[in-house]
C-alpha cells in the first residue's frame, strides 16, 4: 500500500516503523495518565513501559524465528538481516515476554502487580490498533484471497520484495479486522476503567477480548507454518487458547491472586 513515508536515495523512513513509533508514544500517554489518577509513580511507570515495549520487540522476534524455524535453519543468514529485523514478528510472543519482564520489574519495585497490570491494558491495545495499520501500510500480515467487497489487492513491488504479499490478488484486509478489533477492545476497556473495576480485571477482560479477536481472524490470514498437532489450528490460534485460559482464570481467581505490595 503505503511502505515508504518519505525515500531519499537509498535513505528512507518506513511507514510501519513511524506508526509503531506512535503507537508507543499513545501508549505511553494515555498509561502515564492512568498511573497519575491511581497514585503510582509515572516516571516509574514509563521506565516498566519502556523495559515491556524491548521485550515485546525481542519475544515477537524470538516466536517468529521458532515458528519459522524451517526455513531460517536452512537460512542463518536471514535471521539478522535488515528486512528480518523490520519484520513485526508474532505480536502474541512479545506480549508473554513483557509480561514476564513485567512482572519481574513491579517485583523489583514494589509495585501492586494486578493494578499495575491493569492500567497498562488500554494503551495496550489502541497502540496494537494502530500497529496493525502500519502492517497494513506494509502489506505484512496479509490475509488469504478474498472475493468480498471489502477485498484489498496490493500493487507495490517494495511491499512485495520486503514482506512476500502477492501482488494483483484481492485479498482478506485481516490488519484492518484486527485494527478495529483493537479499537474495539480499547473502547471497552476505557469504559471499564471510568466506571469502576477490582484489581485484574482489565487484564483479564484484556487476555479474553484479544484472544477471541486474534483467534478469528487467523481463519482469514495467510499462514506459511504447517498446522501442529494435525488439527486446523495455527500455532498462534493455539496461544490464543492457552492466554483466553489465563484470562479466565485472572478473573475468576483474582482476589486469591498473589500481589506484589
Amino acid at each position: 500500500m503505503f511502505p515508504k513515508i518519505i525515500s531519499i536515495d537509498d535513505f528512507f523512513l518506513p511507514t510501519y516503523g513511524a506508526l509503531v513509533a506512535l503507537a508507543f508514544l499513545v501508549a505511553l500517554w494515555i498509561t502515564t495518565r492512568i498511573a497519575k489518577e491511581k497514585g503510582l509513580n509515572p516516571d516509574i511507570v514509563t521506565n516498566l513501559a519502556v523495559y515491556c515495549a524491548f521485550a515485546g520487540i525481542i519475544g515477537a522476534k524470538l516466536a517468529m524465528y521458532m515458528f519459522d524455524w524451517r526455513y531460517y535453519a536452512t537460512h542463518l543468514e536471514e535471521i539478522l538481516a535488515f528486512s528480518t529485523l523490520q519484520a513485526a514478528g508474532v505480536y502474541q510472543g512479545g506480549l508473554i515476554l513483557a509480561i514476564m519482564v513485567a512482572y519481574w520489574y513491579m517485583k523489583k519495585n514494589g509495585l501492586p502487580f494486578l493494578a499495575t497490570a491493569d492500567l497498562f491494558t488500554p494503551g495496550l491495545a489502541i497502540a496494537h490498533a494502530i500497529g496493525r495499520i502500519g502492517c497494513f501500510a506494509a502489506g505484512c500480515c496479509y490475509g488469504e484471497r478474498c472475493d468480498l467487497p471489502w477485498a484489498v489487492t496490493f500493487t507495490d513491488p517494495e511491499a512485495a520484495r520486503r514482506v512476500g504479499v502477492p501482488l494483483g490478488l484481492p485479498l482478506h484486509p485481516t490488519q484492518i479486522y484486527e485494527a478495529m478489533g483493537n479499537l474495539v477492545i480499547f473502547a471497552i476497556l476505557w469504559r471499564k476503567y471510568r466506571s469502576g473495576y477490582r484489581p485484574g480485571e482489565l487484564l483479564g477482560y484484556y487476555l479474553i477480548l484479544y484472544s477471541v479477536l486474534r483467534f478469528g481472524v487467523e481463519f482469514f490470514r495467510h499462514h506459511e507454518q504447517a498446522l501442529p498437532f494435525g488439527l486446523p489450528f495455527s500455532l498462534t490460534q493455539w496461544i490464543s487458547v492457552a492466554l483466553l485460559g489465563l484470562g479466565i482464570f485472572v478473573l475468576m481467581n483474582k482476589p486469591k491472586l498473589p500481589t506484589l505490595d
